[in-house]
């Protein structure tokens, strides 16, 4: 079995030369045919490139050990580098829809494409189903939001270069070149809002977020077995790349010892990791029975809701802050 860093070099190698091969291909064909349509997919696949060699650089920051600047480690590097893609394909979008768009408002008439921008489109779409797959293959397996973020941006260039060839078919059965400019412009769009929800996921990560509350049931499970742990709550889960850092409250009898408070927490830590393997690290916070504290505001206990986390804001006083 390839551990994590292999895959993702392995999946960054993959990306990086099948996208030279087609951006090369794509902008040279364009060019030469005509087609801005073509070459503008052949630059959204010049920022792949770019992509990939980001997540090289990322993966090997990723996995540093941690040291007194980042105790937490440095898997956030991936987070990262997934937002600085997400700027990278905006530009690329951006300036894509400047000069569409500038071509479409110069009046000029374009010239009919070449036939030939029709076969490196076709050759393209098939490029990227292959590395598509490749980026959710090994992100999949890798656990890694970077890749799988990767894989969507090529799933999206899928789209790209069908509207692409269907345009220029438009463009030859009806005898208007001016459809490969309008193509180019929607082109532009679609990488731009691709890039803006390639920042959305890397965004909520940052910001210490999650889409997925599956693991809130899987720490709540493993709480469950540990027979003097009561009540959890005040659950929060951080995600720091593939791992999860998972901080909880729970309730012991309140005439135990420190000592056995401690075995109890330790017992709830290791259920946690023996749940999920991706946990990085648990902090428990041991109180007694009963306990009431007014400030106790934000997080997850069992009975929220269908897995989605809660905010719940009390008045200084109120027993519903217990829930909290």
């Amino acid at each position: 079995m390839l551990d994590r860093s292999t895959m993702l070099r392995r999946a960054s190698v993959i990306a990086i030369s099948g996208n030279a091969i087609l951006a090369f291909a794509k902008i040279t064909v364009g060019i030469v045919a005509g087609s801005l349509a073509v070459v503008s997919d052949g630059v959204d696949s010049s920022t792949d490139v770019a992509i990939a060699f980001m997540t090289l650089v990322a993966a090997r920051v990723a996995f540093k050990p941690g040291d007194r600047e980042h105790p937490y480690g440095h898997s956030r590097a991936e987070t990262v580098a997934t937002a600085l893609l997400a700027f990278i394909v905006f530009f690329a979008g951006s300036q894509l829809l400047l000069a569409a768009a500038g071509g479409l408002l110069s009046g000029e008439r374009p010239e009919m494409p070449g036939t030939i921008a029709v076969w490196v489109t076709m050759v393209s779409i098939l490029g990227k189903l292959a590395l598509a797959w490749s980026q959710f293959h090994y992100g999949k397996l890798a656990k890694s939001g970077m890749l799988v973020a990767n894989g969507k941006n090529m799933q999206g260039d899928v789209v790209t270069s069908i509207a692409v060839l269907v345009g220029l078919g438009a463009s030859f059965g009806l005898g208007l070149p001016v459809l490969d400019r309008v193509l180019a412009l929607l082109v532009s769009l679609w990488i731009i809002k691709n890039a803006i929800g390639i920042f959305l996921e890397a965004n909520t990560e940052l910001m210490d977020g999650t889409s997925d509350h599956g693991p809130y049931a899987e720490v709540f499970g493993a709480i469950a077995t540990v027979r003097a742990a009561g009540n959890p709550h005040r659950t929060r889960i951080r995600r720091l790349g593939s791992f999860l850092i998972v901080d909880t409250d729970i309730e012991v009898a309140p005439d135990i010892t420190v000592s056995a408070a401690h075995v109890i927490a330790i017992e709830v830590e290791q259920a946690i990791k023996d749940r999920l393997p991706e946990v990085y690290d648990v902090i428990v916070h041991v109180e007694p029975v009963g306990n009431l504290e007014d400030d106790e505001r934000y997080g997850l206990t069992p009975g929220d809701g269908e897995g989605d986390a809660v905010a719940v804001k009390t008045a200084p006083g109120s027993e519903a802050g217990r829930d909290a």
